[in-house]
């Protein structure tokens, strides 16, 4: 086979800040149009709900898939959460989640993960997480990330987040262990982008071509830009 034959799809990861702007404006509307934007079939979101309460969804939960195409996993563990620690996970009609495992991560902050086991037009394994401010937190965090997905069953797999470190070289040998770190552009602050806080990494039976994002200047809809990458199983 070929690689021009190979199955491939768009992935991507964003931290959405609630959908609060650069100009300190809630607006779900942009953040929606801006995942529309995208096109990717399948992507990661950070800070997805809100934190107080029951966690509600950031973004209105009925019109996801109308104004983008894609539809909110259930990964939350109740009706007004789309996400766990304020991790989301929006597919494109096909996938369906065939497994899924919550993690509470270690840490000076609350933290979490979730590992979903996806089927559709690519059977998949994807790992959405946030880690936290504190780089002695963070190995702590990646090593329970890498100890679970290595627990399940072998099967392709992508890892995409907010990472909030910046150097690879220091912060992510945990995973570049086990798992390939894309090359990243920076992220973060949206504005004017100088760090590569946000990352996705992927097992050695997948690539990943990094994409350009289809953004627009001035006012951003979060603090953050998002990544996005073709992945192809090799």
């Amino acid at each position: 086979m070929t690689r021009e034959s190979k199955p491939s799809l768009k992935v991507a990861t964003w931290n959405i800040r609630a959908g609060l702007g650069t100009d300190l404006r809630r607006d779900a509307d942009r953040v929606l149009d801006r995942i529309a934007d995208l096109g990717a079939d399948l992507v990661a979101l950070q800070e997805a709900d809100f934190r107080l309460g029951l966690r509600p969804s950031a973004l209105p939960r009925d019109v996801i898939a109308e104004r983008t195409g894609l539809v909110p996993l259930p990964i939350g563990r109740n009706a007004s959460s789309i996400g766990w620690h304020g991790n989301a996970i929006l597919a494109r009609p096909g996938f369906h989640l065939s497994g899924l495992q919550r993690l509470d991560l270690p840490g000076f902050e609350p933290r979490g993960a979730v590992i979903a086991d996806l089927d559709g037009p690519v059977a998949l394994r994807l790992v959405a997480l946030h880690l936290g401010l504190l780089r002695s937190s963070r190995r702590k965090q990646l090593d329970a990330v890498r100890e679970a997905v290595l627990h399940h069953p072998p099967r392709p797999t992508v890892i995409l987040g907010d990472f909030n470190e910046y150097s690879r070289r220091v912060g992510l040998g945990r995973l570049a262990r086990a798992f390939q770190l894309m090359e990243a552009a920076p992220t973060y602050p949206s504005r004017a982008p100088r760090l590569a806080l946000d990352r996705i990494a992927h097992s050695h039976d997948l690539g990943l071509e990094p994409l350009p994002v289809p953004w627009r200047k001035g006012v951003q809809p979060s603090d953050h830009l998002p990544l996005l990458a073709e992945l192809r199983l090799l």
